[in-house]
């Protein structure tokens, strides 16, 4: 963490301040230092109440030291609006841009897809998030998601197992993890891709917290592509934000009877464009994408240690739980839970809503 990360940080936790006052004083000086020199006669000329500018919590505030631990235990930065460098141009051009990113791992500067849809998904719709992510990653696209359950997770392993990278936009601060059963894969969204939040550290995951990190989700991407939503779905806001920021929209059509076709549904009807491959979604963004670079399906193989081995014969096309998985192996709940997440990125197997298992490969 850097001294500019921490001066960012005290500024982000301004009370009174906000996402806009935060843009205002970027406009107005040239970096942080300025910014925290300018006092509050040089911040009520950039059009922020003097008020405010006193509230600048003191340095030894327990809320930014709590704060400020955090970005240093998770190895967190701040990349703020006005970095021309690191700042994302895609999510830079939207109509409210983040004043503020904290960002744990690296942002793939490439082309990104964003994949939403329902929490309680049907294992056809996560099989087929999965599989489509898998095939986009293997062509270099970002997947981006919000580390919900159900699409969401199924489209980041998708990424995982193509071998390409993944960003997960929260609804809380970048050392929170929602939902916890979603532990490993944060983890290893770190390792291979990024974090992304607007939310200070410590920031709870707040129903208001959401709607915000939709745009965000929709911002860093050239279309947003929805799998199972019903009617009234906060993947609909996400679909709302992406036609004001003028983006592509897809979706995959849904059996009329679901409880999640409405939304779906609703979208195809009124222009989304159909996805059934994702071959639906690289003619309409990236008609000249190279070819994939995993093998296809049919001639892929596994390369499973024993462990792996027993987990993957025990797996069938019904989920199983990870406790019942553990039963039936006599492996230790760890081995079961390392086993698995090996599983996991070589495609072998997918993880359901509730640690539940299927087999994939």
């Amino acid at each position: 963490m850097t001294a500019s990360d921490a001066a960012w940080l005290r500024l982000h936790l301004t009370r009174g301040l906000g996402r806009v006052g935060l843009l205002r004083l970027m406009q107005a000086f040239d970096d942080i230092d300025e910014i925290l020199a300018a006092g509050p006669r040089g911040w009520q000329q950039a059009g922020i109440r003097p008020s405010v500018a006193e509230a600048l919590p003191a340095e030894t505030d327990p809320q930014l030291q709590n704060a400020l631990k955090s970005l240093e235990e998770t190895g967190a930065r701040i990349v703020p609006f006005c970095d021309q460098e690191a700042y994302p141009e895609l999510l830079r051009s939207i109509p409210d841009p983040p004043a503020l990113l904290y960002v744990r791992g690296q942002i793939p500067s490439g082309e990104a897809l964003a994949v939403v849809g329902a929490r309680r998904a049907s294992p056809a719709g996560l099989r087929l998030t999965s599989e489509l992510c898998t095939t986009l990653a293997g062509r270099g696209i970002a997947i981006v998601s919000g580390l919900a359950r159900g699409i969401d997770t199924a489209a980041h392993q998708g990424a995982l197992a193509g071998d390409g990278p993944t960003l997960a936009v929260l609804g809380c601060g970048i050392d929170q993890i929602y939902p916890p059963e979603n532990e490993r894969l944060y983890h290893r969204i770190a390792e291979r891709g990024a974090l992304i939040s607007e939310y200070p550290p410590g920031a709870p995951p707040l129903a208001a917290h959401f709607p915000g990190r939709n745009r965000i989700i929709s911002g860093l991407c050239r279309g947003v592509l929805v799998v199972e939503a019903a009617a009234g779905s906060g993947s609909l806001i996400t679909v709302d934000f992406a036609l004001e920021q003028g983006r592509e929209v897809f979706a995959v059509p849904a059996q009329v009877f679901s409880p999640t076709s409405q939304g779906v549904n609703q979208l195809l009807k009124e222009g989304a464009r159909l996805v059934t491959e994702a071959a639906d979604i690289l003619e309409v963004l990236w008609p000249l994408r190279p070819p994939s670079r995993l093998p296809s399906r049919q001639t892929s193989s596994l390369n499973l240690a024993p462990q792996q081995q027993t987990l993957h014969e025990l797996l069938g096309a019904e989920p199983l739980h990870v406790d019942e998985l553990v039963r039936r192996s006599g492996l230790t709940p760890r081995e079961v839970s390392a086993s698995l997440l090996d599983l996991e990125l070589q495609g072998g197997v997918e993880q359901l809503p509730g640690m539940r298992f299927l087999r994939s490969g």
